[in-house]
């Protein structure tokens, strides 16, 4: 097994994280709050932690990746993407512990959405904002965006495919594996930008809508909000996120054909229906139990249901 091989991929997924920090760092100096600093320091132990692997590793770089490398590249890219997550809670003393802070952190990009927060609301903005990427990045998966980047690397990844993804692999997509990354990605990125217009349109702040978004998108469910999206108390905003949350938890690989014009796709899923029918069994049972035992109309009891 090449360890030097391994380390120079950890680098450029490590260097890709950090780069992303950018992002939260932007509202922290837009709504001028205290949690700039810790963004900053941040991104520069995790985007040069990165680079000096990849670079100092990089003579050690091959075509090929395999089966057991795959492997312990992403369960090492998972666990060091919980490590630096840690960094912006813990410099911007949201956590004094670690354990908190990686507890979030892995919650957040395995989109568990579990949390250990009590004041969600009183956060400063670019913390929410790196709490609810992180969940968007490890909706479609940090690994699979590697596997998209890797070509640039000189590298194959149908190694780290098969590790990342359950489920038997076809051949014939083994020479199109970045290919089927950079799609799924970009189909995960136009269905995000889709809900966020229709979040805005309903009136939902800029900085709202793309939290919410990459809760939905990832189906984790982090929110800027305590109460979550119970706070807009908004019948518009309830139905637009229960039917995202819904084409988020259907095979993306179907969107894509869609996109393409297969509209029958969906329907030959066996996956795609036995998914809505659980949905619809599940909704109808909860609104029947929520209309005998909760006072309020039919309606209410499905909104709540749905």
């Amino acid at each position: 097994m090449r360890i030097g091989f391994i380390l120079y991929i950890l680098g450029a997924l490590i260097f890709s994280l950090g780069s992303t920090m950018i992002f939260p760092l932007f509202f922290a100096l837009y709504y001028g709050e205290g949690d700039a600093r810790a963004l900053v320091i941040s991104f520069m132990i995790t985007t040069l932690t990165g680079l000096i692997l990849f670079l100092g590793f990089r003579r050690t770089r091959g075509e090929e990746i395999s089966h057991k490398e795959g492997f312990l590249i992403v369960s090492l890219g998972w666990i060091c993407a919980g490590i630096f997550g840690t960094l912006p809670y813990l410099l911007s003393g949201t956590f004094t512990s670690f354990i908190d802070s990686f507890f979030e952190a892995i919650s957040g990009f395995t989109t568990t959405g579990a949390t250990v927060l009590t004041s969600i609301d009183e956060l400063p903005h670019g913390i929410l904002f790196w709490r609810s990427l992180t969940h968007w990045l490890g909706g479609m998966g940090i690994i699979l965006l590697s596997i998209a980047i890797l070509p640039l690397l000189g590298v194959g990844g149908m190694q780290l495919y098969r590790a990342e993804v359950p489920g038997p692999v076809h051949d014939k997509i083994k020479p199109r594996v970045a290919e089927i990354a950079k799609t799924l990605w970009g189909v995960y990125i136009l269905l995000s930008a889709i809900l966020v217009l229709l979040l805005l349109m309903g009136g939902m702040s800029f900085f709202d809508s793309l939290c919410h978004t990459f809760g939905t998108m990832a189906t984790g469910g982090f929110s800027t909000r305590g109460a979550s999206i119970g706070h807009f108390d908004s019948l518009y905003f309830d139905t637009v996120i229960t039917v995202f949350m819904l084409i988020a938890g259907t095979n993306f690989a179907l969107h894509y054909k869609l996109l393409l014009g297969d509209y029958k796709s969906f329907w030959k899923n066996s996956e795609f229906r036995l998914f809505i029918s659980v949905a619809i069994v599940a909704t109808v049972l909860v609104t029947i139990n929520l209309k005998m035992n909760v006072p309020g109309s039919f309606a209410h009891s499905f909104r709540y249901a749905s």
